[in-house]
């Protein structure tokens, strides 16, 4: 057996073991269980080395996690099918009637978010003696200023939030992240191109490179959403519509890698297609059962092995004393940010139309963080800088699944009034 069979083997069967634990006993949602379980396990296997040196639990779950790469895992490999898999039950009419809060939450919102967290952050790492320079620190915002669609869509369903803020914290969280990881790459470009080109140059470089990831996404998610939608409405075959499904996804992204623009971007725009226009005027209703029943089982199963991961990788997250005291002040400073960078543009849009009461508290407590944030820290080059930022990202993310996962559902029904849980138009 080679090791990616095994690989999978191992979590597959990690997943279904710590799976059934939760189901059986602790009854958490089934994310937030794994997530849980794995981190105590894992922390298990570091104690278990410290009581009893030689054993080689520790360092073993160490290598083989090396071994999976969960960058490249969750960037080149999951996260596709999984952004897939939520754009394909989203709303297409409820996102276009909430476009405006949407559109601005995932770029304008996105990018004082970052700004805040960096900036603030830079000044943190100072105050506790681990200070960066500025760029790493702007690094750090880009990778945990966005919602996680993969964490937010996965909560979501077990939440029960209003289904007029649940519109809205999902389809931010499936485009933010896509510009995320477009704001990310940007700046990590800068990193090495401050000492080879002018700041002015470096800016218009940074400028045209968004423009292409974004931009470029949306057309290629469109054209390629297109096709499929086309060759759906031809035939009516319901094992040949899930394969092409499934050439949309990988296609889409390999384009995408080829192409220098945003794979994530494109496969949610892509998935919108299919998941509204394709079901309503290209599938016959087996087909349309079928192809549900089939994304919903491959979202389980990814969303399963990804958070499995993120309880796992806690093995691989350094333990300096001033690292794990930064990660502590980041919680209060990225939700801080969050709130400031949602509520300042509904503050702003709020005089043409009206919003959710408690919509800003909610949508500050529902931006989730989850296992891309950990996979871009992990994908930034081996320096000290990245060491620090994959402590303070993992001390977030973490709190963000456990802590804000779990209260999200009843915050939202404490502050939503019951006459607000129909959805509307705003």
């Amino acid at each position: 057996m080679d090791q990616v069979t095994r690989d999978i083997a191992t979590l597959l069967c990690l997943a279904a073991f710590f799976g059934y634990i939760n189901h059986r006993w602790l009854k958490l949602p089934r994310t937030i269980g794994l997530v849980i379980i794995a981190l105590f396990a894992s922390l298990a296997a570091v104690g278990i080395d410290q009581l009893v040196p030689g054993w080689g639990v520790g360092p073993g779950l160490r290598a083989e996690l090396i071994e999976i790469d969960f960058s490249a895992t969750l960037m080149e490999g999951l996260l596709s099918f999984l952004l897939f898999a939520g754009a394909l039950h989203v709303d297409l009419n409820a996102l276009a009637a909430r476009k405006w809060a949407i559109g601005v939450l995932a770029t304008l919102g996105l990018l004082l978010a970052t700004t805040i967290v960096g900036t603030t952050m830079w000044l943190v790492f100072d105050a506790v003696g681990v200070g960066i320079p500025f760029i790493y620190c702007l690094l750090f915002g880009a990778l945990i200023s966005p919602t996680d669609p993969v964490a937010v869509l996965g909560i979501l369903k077990s939440a029960k939030v209003p289904p007029r803020l649940e519109a809205k914290i999902a389809g931010e969280s499936l485009f933010n992240d896509g510009v995320g990881v477009v704001i990310f790459t940007v700046l990590l470009g800068l990193v090495g191109a401050q000492s080879v080109g002018t700041q002015e140059s470096v800016i218009v470089d940074a400028v045209i490179l968004f423009a292409e990831e974004a931009l470029g996404g949306i057309l290629l998610g469109l054209l390629t959403g297109g096709i499929a939608f086309f060759a759906l409405r031809t035939i009516d075959e319901h094992n040949l519509e899930v394969i092409i499904t499934l050439a949309l996804v990988t296609g889409s992204y390999e384009i995408a890698q080829l192409l220098h623009t945003s794979g994530p971007i494109a496969v949610v725009v892509a998935g919108l297609i299919i998941g509204n226009h394709g079901r309503r005027y290209a599938m016959s209703d087996r087909t349309r059962e079928r192809l549900s029943n089939f994304w919903t089982v491959v979202d389980e199963i990814l969303n399963a092995v990804l958070f499995l991961l993120i309880g796992l990788e806690v093995v691989l997250i350094p333990t300096d004393t001033a690292f794990l005291w930064a990660g502590l002040i980041a919680i209060p400073v990225v939700l801080a940010a969050r709130f400031v960078s949602v509520g300042l543009p509904i503050r702003v849009l709020n005089m043409w139309r009206d919003f959710t009461p408690g919509a800003v508290p909610v949508l500050t407590w529902g931006g989730l963080r989850g296992g891309i944030s950990v996979a871009l820290a992990l994908s930034m080059p081996p320096s000290p800088e990245r060491d620090l930022i994959l402590t303070v990202c993992y001390a977030v993310v973490v709190f963000s699944i456990i802590v804000q996962g779990l209260t999200i559902g009843p915050l939202a029904r404490r502050l939503v009034p019951p006459d607000e849980t129909s959805p509307d138009t705003h």
